[in-house]
């Protein structure tokens, strides 16, 4: 499932450089683009507080959006912003102009569910994320939330692959040529895995025979 689109009021701005974006910023704007589908870049400006808070309000850049510039409604995707280094405040935003068939590329966050259903972490193990994200290309109409993982029955020393991983129609990883992996169970310092302790039990069972042995020749 996606995230509920939004739309955003904005202005169109005839000047750009360096001083427009300036006297744009100090008006409480953020100045921005809409670039895509072999059409102009359209330079726009956005009220500063409704854009500043989609930008921190989660899935920012994986929701789409529609922009009413002048009347003229306009679907994008957030692409990418910029933010003052120092202050944290919203320079920038660039928006890429969406088509019916427009196909994007972004990062897709990760959610784990059942740990509670893996052996190998109700015995002290420890889920080590190797990708919190995920990068796929996707239709721009069909962006997830997010994937998710299963970790029922992982014990220590499993790993969770993408290919373990079920994806919505026309999701697709851009890494293809491995399958890599997201996630894995691991030891934490002084727990054995469950092939080291039945190794550990073989042995003793075999010193335990030997020393009856020991003890019937005796």
């Amino acid at each position: 499932m996606s995230r509920q689109s939004y739309e955003l009021k904005a202005e169109a701005r005839e000047r750009v450089g360096k001083g427009s974006a300036r006297a744009i910023r100090r008006s409480g704007k953020i100045p921005a683009v809409i670039y895509g589908e072999k059409k102009p870049p359209m330079t726009i400006a956005l009220p500063y507080k409704e854009a500043f808070q989609r930008i921190h309000g989660g899935g920012f850049l994986t929701t789409i959006a529609t922009i009413d510039v002048d009347g003229e409604k306009i679907q994008v995707l957030p692409k990418d912003y910029q933010l003052d280094p120092v202050r944290g405040f919203a320079e920038h935003i660039d928006f890429l102009r969406i088509g019916r068939n427009t196909i994007v590329t972004v990062n897709v966050p990760v959610h784990f569910t059942n740990d509670e259903l893996a052996p190998g972490i109700k015995r002290g193990g420890v889920l080590n994320v190797v990708r919190h994200e995920v990068e796929f290309t996707c239709p721009a109409t069909a962006i997830p939330d997010f994937i998710e993982i299963d970790l029922t029955g992982l014990d220590i020393g499993d790993s969770v692959h993408i290919s373990a991983v079920k994806l919505p129609e026309g999701v697709a990883p851009t890494i293809t040529d491995r399958d890599f992996t997201i996630a894995t169970v691991a030891a934490p310092a002084g727990l054995k895995s469950e092939e080291e302790e039945a190794a550990e039990a073989e042995a003793e069972e075999a010193e335990e025979e030997a020393e009856g042995e020991d003890k019937g020749e005796e």
